[in-house]
This record gives C-alpha cells, sequence and structure tokens, in this order.
C-alpha cells in the first residue's frame, strides 16, 4: 500500500489528502474502494482506467460519482487523478478482485464502504446515495446494483465494513489466502439488498461497451451536461454554475445584437465574475446585467427606446 504519487501529477490530483468531501445527501459517512487494478482482456490489455469517455477518464468518472466520500482508496498502482486519492495494491498485483478488495479495506476506517470498479462511466452520486441509504434503511451487510439483466453487481455497491472484513477473514481461514478467489464467495456470505438500475450499473468490458457510452454520452439529453463537467475537469473549476443563466444570455444577446456576440458575452461574464468572488452568485448577477443590456440594445436598434430629452 501506498500513499505515494506517480511522477508529474496534477496538484489536484496528490493522493497525500484523504479525500474528505462534504457530508453525504444521505447524512451516512463513507468511505470509497475503487478496483482499477484488472487486466483488461477483452480490452486487449488496454489502460481501462484511462480510456477517455466524454472527455474523461472512466476512472475520474467514477471518482466523480463518490466525491463526498470521506477517504477514497484506489486499489491500482499510482497515476494522475482529478481529485485527492490514497492507493494501495493487493499482493501479490493481479491477484483478483477479493484481494484487492482486501488491500483497499485495510486503509478505511468508516462503517460503511462504497465499493465500485473503475469502469462505470453513467455511475453518479445520487447512485451512491440511493446504496448508501437502503444500506441503512433495510439493515443488510451490503445494497448493490443488479444489470439489466438482474445479475447481481458486488462492485457497484456498499457494505457495512465490519461485514466485509468477517466475510473476508473467513474466506482467507478457508482457503489459505484471498487470491484468485470471485467475487460471489464473498457477497454469498453477506445479507444483501439490492436496487436495479441498468444505466448506473453499466460498465465497459470490450470496446463496444466504450463506443457504446461514448455515444450516448453525446445524445442531446446527455451532451451539454457532459460537456460543461468535461471542461471544468479540464480547467480545474470547482463551480456549480447554473448553465439555463448562461444559455439564456448567450440566447437574448445572439437575438438582440449578433451570433458572433453570445461566446464572447459569456467569456466576459465569466471574467466579470471571477473579478469578484468567483462564485455562481457572481455569474448569476454578472448575466442579470448583460441580459439586461441586450433587452435595452434590441429596443434601442428597433426604435423601441425613449427619445431623447431636449437640450
Amino acid at each position: 500500500m501506498t500513499d505515494n504519487a506517480p511522477a508529474g501529477p496534477s496538484p489536484a490530483a496528490s493522493p497525500e489528502s484523504s479525500g474528505s468531501g462534504p457530508a453525504p445527501a444521505t447524512g451516512t459517512a463513507y468511505d470509497a474502494v475503487v478496483l482499477a487494478g484488472g487486466g483488461a482482456r477483452r480490452l486487449g490489455g488496454a489502460d481501462k482506467p484511462g480510456v477517455q469517455v466524454g472527455g474523461r477518464a472512466l476512472l475520474d468518472r467514477v471518482l466523480d460519482a463518490c466525491a463526498d466520500a470521506a477517504t477514497t482508496v484506489v486499489v491500482a498502482d499510482p497515476r494522475s487523478t482529478a481529485r485527492p486519492v490514497r492507493w494501495a495494491r493487493e499482493e501479490p498485483p493481479g491477484a483478483g478482485p477479493v484481494a484487492a478488495l482486501d488491500a483497499g479495506l485495510r486503509l478505511s476506517t468508516a462503517e460503511h464502504a462504497v465499493v465500485l470498479s473503475a469502469d462505470l462511466p453513467f455511475l453518479g452520486a445520487d447512485t451512491v446515495h440511493r446504496l448508501l441509504a437502503a444500506l441503512r434503511d433495510t439493515g443488510a451487510d451490503g445494497a448493490l446494483l443488479t444489470d439489466d439483466d438482474g445479475r447481481d453487481q458486488p462492485l457497484v455497491a456498499a457494505y457495512r465494513t465490519a461485514a466485509l472484513r468477517g466475510a473476508l477473514a473467513d474466506l482467507a481461514a478457508e482457503h489459505g489466502g484471498l487470491t484468485g478467489l470471485p467475487l460471489r464467495r464473498l457477497t454469498a456470505a453477506l445479507r444483501l439488498t439490492r436496487l436495479t438500475d441498468p444505466l448506473a450499473s453499466f460498465d465497459c468490458d470490450t470496446w463496444d461497451d466504450i463506443a457504446h457510452a461514448r455515444a450516448r454520452i453525446r445524445e442531446h439529453g446527455h451532451v451539454l451536461n457532459e460537456w460543461i463537467t468535461a471542461v471544468k475537469n479540464e480547467l480545474g473549476i470547482d463551480l456549480d454554475v447554473d448553465t439555463r443563466v448562461l444559455l439564456d444570455v448567450a440566447r437574448d444577446v445572439a437575438h438582440g445584437v449578433a451570433r458572433p456576440a453570445a461566446p464572447l458575452t459569456t467569456f466576459l461574464v465569466g471574467y466579470a465574475a471571477a473579478q469578484g468572488k468567483g462564485d455562481a452568485e457572481s455569474i448569476a448577477e454578472a448575466s442579470a446585467k448583460v441580459a439586461a443590456l441586450a433587452i435595452r440594445w434590441e429596443a434601442e436598434h428597433s426604435g423601441g427606446g425613449s427619445a431623447p430629452d431636449a437640450g
């Protein structure tokens, strides 16, 4: 296990921090364990966690979904990531998912742990919170998703860490270790509750899966949010902005002034907000001023403005 960063990561990717985030919406504190060290044989040995979907690495997309974890542990060789994590590695490397989970869990101190694979392009924080709520409300040892065919997905799940540790210890004692054991051996020893979410449980095992994920993200209903998130990630911006406000301003300016003025205006709105507090409220205030200006501009151009006072 290691907390050392790979050479040359961005400052945001330093894994020396515990990865603390805001309190989760469920009120249930948790750690996250992300398994990212598989061999990706069905992808020809490609670096699956680093494969880009919607302009972001698959691993970074999963890390975004569990951003409010108290501690996030990624079980893999260290790499640059979009936010701070801790790193662990199963012994020996490649010993399988049960051994990897055990290695990650050793760095967890929370009562609950969300366990995820690193290839879930459509996983969101809302699903993570649903799993935690189901775990809390049912009293089960674990809450996991099932896929479109009703199959259990034990790497899209929330567990009670005490139950996981007990089951792992029993397996290690029974088999003389955890190397090569399938996850179903572990989950068979736990009391589980299940949620169905075919989209959030969709994982990328093949290049066809990658192509499907990339196509879906570019559908009209997803592309705007995906693009904004990708841009914020690329620029290192952590700001929740009401994109409807900016779109409304761009529409008003394009209609009332000139189409090329729209993108330039939204840039100026952002620049003005950055000179102030740089928060969502500043953007909303600057947008309101520009929207009012666009209305005055159009009224003047159409002759709707009032005549100047006589001198």
